[in-house]
C-alpha cells in the first residue's frame, strides 16, 4: 500500500502535477493522471500541460472526503 509522503498541506507546492497528486495520495502515478482527467478535479490547462492550484486541490479532497466505512 502506497502512503502519502505528505503531513501537512502547508508543504505541498502552489501547483501540483499528476505525479505530484499521486503522492499527495498515496496512489500510484497512474491513478494521478487518470485522476486529473476526471469531470471535476480542479484541473488548470496551461497549452497542454495540466496542473491543479494548492487551495482548489485541498477544497476537493475536503468536499470528496466522506466518513470511514460507517
Amino acid at each position: 500500500m502506497k502512503v502519502s509522503q505528505f503531513k501537512d498541506y502547508s508543504d505541498l507546492p502552489l501547483f501540483l502535477n499528476a505525479e505530484m497528486v499521486a503522492k499527495v495520495l498515496g496512489v500510484s502515478p497512474s491513478s494521478g493522471y487518470g485522476l486529473m482527467h476526471e469531470p471535476g478535479f480542479p484541473v488548470l490547462k496551461i497549452g497542454s500541460r495540466m496542473v491543479v492550484p494548492k487551495e482548489k486541490f485541498i477544497q476537493w479532497v475536503e468536499q470528496n472526503t466522506t466518513g470511514g466505512g460507517n
